[in-house]
């Protein structure tokens, strides 16, 4: 089911009543109902699939129970290692399975041997990297005694199926969201109103933002061969806004419908775009998938700690898990590999934590020397983006070798492109109010509270005018695919 989909928007007001106004009373009614939900909410896509999120849910849980009640290391590990084997075994059947025996006849093929084998045509479950991640979360925590294992399987059942959160994110960690199903809750008429706030600011960005920048980056880059370099860069910058747009659009009205059932989720993104170096791009992009892998891997391999080659592997390795995490393709490992290199020179002369605040902080304009780090950020974002949306890395190789000729001088041409000045004028003014904004948790958050009543109601209209007739054509959210 989508958030932008005439389904959701007749199933969020039903479960809403139903939850606060029937099983309010009631804690495990309240859980049950999420659970009940949630699974409807995923079943809507395909019903077959939930048996591996309650097989997830049933593997964990017991794992949970078992380390309750066992202090011997050795069974410890082995309880450990059933729950990551498992979680990690389905993860990569049905994302990695072809991708792993490709590459394996291609490996014997190269020395003169032909392997016969066939491919399967498995179907990806949506959201199976970002719930398997979400439960190995609890196991791993649990392991290290960071969290007591519940013993409540209904509460359990909600917090790996939550349904805002379920399909893409933010990977909630068991010690902020489970607890939470513990708690009763009580109706926050202030904290729903912010959160209908951040899920209208979540569908401007996805509807009016990422559907119409994927209109034109889909053409460019299924075109790239008919383009000038100019015109792929317009469509590099089409997909930079695209994906942000579309994947923090996502996490905002994950978050804000999170809020209407009294539930705090963590900050997915913190305006990325406006970062002075790499460092500070990533502990501001897909916020709760960075930092699940810098506490469970990174820091398991060392971290920084150890020699210099130590740390230049543990960053290698880091940023390729990441790559090969959103996709069984070799451009998501090159992206990967290219923010590493990217992300070296900052760690090497450990400046990776120098700008830590917000940019311009207290101020309506940056310095020329933070615009420019600004600048520079971006510029390599953009970059390392066309890997990530390119078929293949010849493809990409091909879109860059474009782009640094001469063609690059040649005015941007594409079928369409004078219907793209409405986007432009969305996208100024996206920026403008994300500038604004960018010291809060979401952009629109308290712009224009202290404007006249009318001002504020006419600019959220506007927004909501916007979403109706400007929204282009409806595409499924990028992240689904991973």
């Amino acid at each position: 089911m989508l958030f932008n989909s005439i389904d959701f928007a007749i199933f969020l007001p039903i479960i809403f009543i139903l939850y606060w106004f029937v099983t309010n009373k009631n804690l495990t009614l309240q859980n049950f109902l999420i659970v009940v939900a949630s699974y409807i909410f995923y079943g809507w896509w395909d019903y077959r699939f939930l048996s591996l999120i309650l097989f997830s849910t049933l593997i964990d849980y017991s794992v949970g129970i078992r380390l309750a009640n066992e202090e011997n290391l050795t069974k410890r590990k082995l309880l450990l290692w059933v729950s990551i084997l498992v979680n990690l075994g389905f993860l990569g059947f049905f994302k990695y399975y072809n991708f792993f025996l490709d590459n394996f006849i291609t490996a014997f093929s190269f020395f003169g041997n032909t392997i016969k084998a066939n491919s399967l045509n498995i179907i990806l479950p949506v959201g199976i990297s970002f719930y398997t991640f979400q439960t190995l979360s609890y196991t791993i925590d649990v392991y290290k005694k960071k969290l007591e294992p519940t013993k409540n399987f209904i509460a359990f059942a909600a917090f790996v199926s939550f349904f805002p959160q379920l399909v893409a994110g933010p990977i909630e960690r068991a010690t902020n969201l489970l607890p939470q199903f513990y708690k009763k809750r009580t109706f926050d008429y202030n904290k729903a109103v912010d959160g209908l706030r951040q899920i209208l600011w979540g569908l401007f960005k996805k509807v009016v933002i990422a559907d119409n920048c994927a209109e034109y980056a889909n053409l460019i880059f299924n075109n790239s061969d008919d383009y000038s370099g100019s015109t792929l860069v317009l469509g590099t910058l089409f997909f930079t806004f695209q994906i942000y747009g579309d994947f923090s659009g996502y996490s905002d009205i994950a978050i804000g419908t999170s809020r209407l059932f009294g539930f705090n989720l963590m900050k997915n993104f913190s305006f990325p775009y406006f970062s002075r170096d790499i460092a500070e791009f990533w502990r501001r992009w897909h916020i709760s998938l960075s930092t699940w892998f810098r506490d469970y891997l990174y820091i398991p391999l060392g971290g920084s700690h150890g020699g210099t080659w130590r740390k230049v592997l543990n960053t290698f390795i880091i940023f390729i898990v990441s790559g090969f995490w959103h996709g069984a393709n070799w451009t998501f490992i090159v992206w990967g590999a290219l923010n590493a290199v990217y992300f070296l020179p900052l760690l090497l002369l450990n400046r990776n934590r120098q700008n830590l605040d917000v940019v311009a902080q207290g101020k309506y304009l940056p310095s020329v020397k933070e615009f420019i780090k600004m600048l520079v950020t971006f510029s390599l974002t953009v970059l390392a983006w066309i890997f990530f949306r390119a078929d293949s890395i010849g493809h990409a190789f091909n879109i860059l070798s474009e782009i640094f000729s001469v063609s690059l001088f040649k005015i941007p041409y594409y079928p369409g492109i004078g219907n793209v000045i409405p986007l432009f004028l969305f996208l100024i003014l996206f920026l403008t109010v994300e500038w604004l904004g960018r010291q809060e948790e979401y952009a629109i958050e308290k712009l224009g509270m202290d404007w006249r009543k009318s001002v504020r109601y006419a600019f959220y209209y506007g927004i909501i005018l916007a979403i109706m007739y400007f929204g282009g054509k409806e595409q499924q959210f990028i992240y689904f695919q991973f």
